[in-house]
């Protein structure tokens, strides 16, 4: 994820924004920080799906073959 200052500076920043108006480089660094959080976030999601094994109430493993696909291409799952 993201570093802790730079969330503590999107957060910071998020709270000006709400009081006053943000300068034209706040607001150039604050869009410039959401969109490094937002790749992060993206990444570690697409991460934890494509580590995800789905077994059904049975015990059956019923993950879907297109990430059964991911998963024996990046070698997670054999």
């Amino acid at each position: 994820m993201l570093e802790k200052r730079k969330l503590d500076r999107i957060n910071e920043l998020a709270r000006k924004k709400k009081e006053a108006v943000l300068t034209s480089e706040e607001a150039a660094e604050q869009k410039e920080l959401r969109q490094e959080y937002l790749k992060a976030f993206r990444q570690s999601f697409k991460s934890q799906v494509e580590n995800t094994k789905v077994i059904d109430p049975e015990g059956s493993d019923v993950t879907p073959e297109k990430l059964k696909t991911i998963q024996r291409e990046k070698n997670i799952r054999k």
